[in-house]
């Protein structure tokens, strides 16, 4: 659209959307949290309310333009990046949240509300919303429901999509879908709200969402361990599966701990650092712990060992887990989300390994993971001599091996991130050339002209 177009629209049809285009507006909400591409979108919008979403996509529909919806931006795979003079919709005003239905239990939140925002609620309310993660402080509730976002306690309580029980969305054309309206029970034909939980906003734009609370947990006892090997990583957790009820099994390099340590300005947990390490939490049993540790150390598995003994210390042990991305970041890593079913992974975890001996000499690899629900990140941190676009292209020179080996073991090439405009090259990896057929047949059904998101998931 020519400028001259777009500034007769924003004088007229769209004037009472607040907007901007200003270019250092442009640059932050153009983009997430990758850094490969140049954000050059047109216009960025700020809607209030569902019906200014439904203005934009009538008037960006009529005129043939394309529209890259905007949450918090947290993601690592391209999905809200506008490369070509997009409308970017910034829900970040739509983060409202509705009273609690205290018999449902079931809250009404806005796209733009923050995830630990609605954390916080659940809590004052003394429930818990249970998705987590590193970024729930900048990360939107709408975006976590386009990527149906997992974290770190995937493996007692699941996926966003879980606790979505009716989702408000604006189509392509503008028109407004109010999906499952809250019920547990719903057997009306297919759920479209399950094609939006995902979606990466290709299909319509979330702006609100009806979304479950559950009870907290009993009390809670975290436990850092340090291990010898791979083949110990896995063998610790069946070990602790069968001792008590794991909340969270997060795995973690040596380079991992390393970087945060120098980042956050922490000490070394251990006297010395070891080469892998594990971190539970669970239901409280200090009995079990001891039997999981003392087992471990009796094999050879377990090398060293620390169960918080308070509040205070249990969050200083996440804090080596959780300050991984951040403390990277600068690197400008380039992210593998990969996943393989549970059972799988200790062979994959080693086959890899050799792989990125083989193919990653000259790189640091930095490894952490959700390893207890099979989804492990494989960070390659960029040289900082070596140009970006140089980088990138060297690390995608070696995805076919990486995932040559995620389709020989049946995994996935995006495990929580989504695709976006990165993993999209290697899409079939993880779909048959039949169910990427079905996708694009299903975008064309909701959006025809190719507006929403476009270029990203699939073409």
């Amino acid at each position: 659209m020519s400028p001259d177009k777009l500034a007769n629209l924003l004088k007229h049809d769209l004037k009472a959307i607040a907007h901007s285009t200003r270019p250092a507006d442009l640059q932050h909400f153009g983009q997430d949290w990758t850094r490969f591409h140049e954000p050059k979108p047109s216009v960025i919008f700020y809607p209030d309310s569902a019906e200014q979403v439904q203005g934009i996509m009538r008037v960006a529909h009529a005129h043939n333009q394309s529209v890259v919806p905007s949450g918090g931006r947290t993601g690592y795979s391209a999905g809200a990046v506008a490369t070509n003079g997009e409308w970017v919709i910034s829900l970040v005003r739509l983060n409202q949240i509705g009273e609690l239905n205290a018999i449902d239990r079931t809250v009404q939140v806005g796209a733009g509300v923050i995830t630990e925002q609605l954390q916080i609620f659940a809590e004052q309310h003394g429930l818990m919303y249970p998705v987590d993660f590193a970024s729930a402080g900048s990360s939107h509730i709408g975006g976590n429901i386009a990527t149906n976002a997992g974290g770190i306690k995937v493996l007692r309580y699941g996926l966003t999509r879980d606790y979505v029980m009716g989702l408000t969305v604006v189509t392509a054309a503008g028109e407004l879908l109010e999906l499952n309206n809250g019920l547990v029970k719903n057997a009306a034909g297919p759920d479209i709200r399950h094609l939006m939980i995902g979606s990466e906003g290709i299909l319509g734009i979330i702006v609100a969402a009806e979304i479950k609370l559950v009870d907290p947990p009993p009390p809670q006892m975290v436990m850092l361990l340090s291990l010898a090997n791979l083949a110990a990583v896995m063998a610790t957790f069946k070990a602790a599966q069968q001792q008590f009820r794991l909340s969270s099994f997060e795995f973690f390099s040596d380079r991992a701990l390393k970087r945060v340590m120098v980042h956050r300005q922490l000490d070394n947990p251990f006297d010395q650092l070891h080469p892998y390490y594990v971190l539970l939490e669970f239901d409280e049993d200090e009995t079990a712990a001891m039997a999981v540790f003392e087992h471990g150390l009796e094999n050879g598995d377990i090398t060293d060992g620390i169960i918080a003994q308070s509040i205070e210390q249990a969050k200083q042990l996440w804090h080596y887990r959780e300050g991984i991305s951040e403390a990277i970041a600068h690197f400008t890593p380039y992210k593998n989300d990969i996943s393989v079913k549970i059972s799988k992974v200790t062979d994959f975890m080693q086959r890899l390994d050799g792989l990125l001996e083989q193919e990653y000499p000259d790189f640091e690899t930095v490894w952490f993971g959700h390893i207890g629900d099979g989804n492990l990140h494989l960070n390659i941190l960029k040289p900082e001599t070596l140009k970006v676009a140089d980088f990138k292209q060297q690390c995608e020179a070696v995805n076919d091996h990486v995932y040559g080996l995620i389709e020989e073991l049946g995994g996935s090439i995006s495990a929580e991130h989504g695709v976006g405009l990165l993993k999209k090259p290697y899409l079939s990896y993880s779909k048959s050339v039949a169910e990427i057929a079905l996708l694009k047949s299903i975008k064309h059904s909701f959006d025809p002209k190719g507006i929403l998101n476009p270029g990203k998931v699939i073409d």
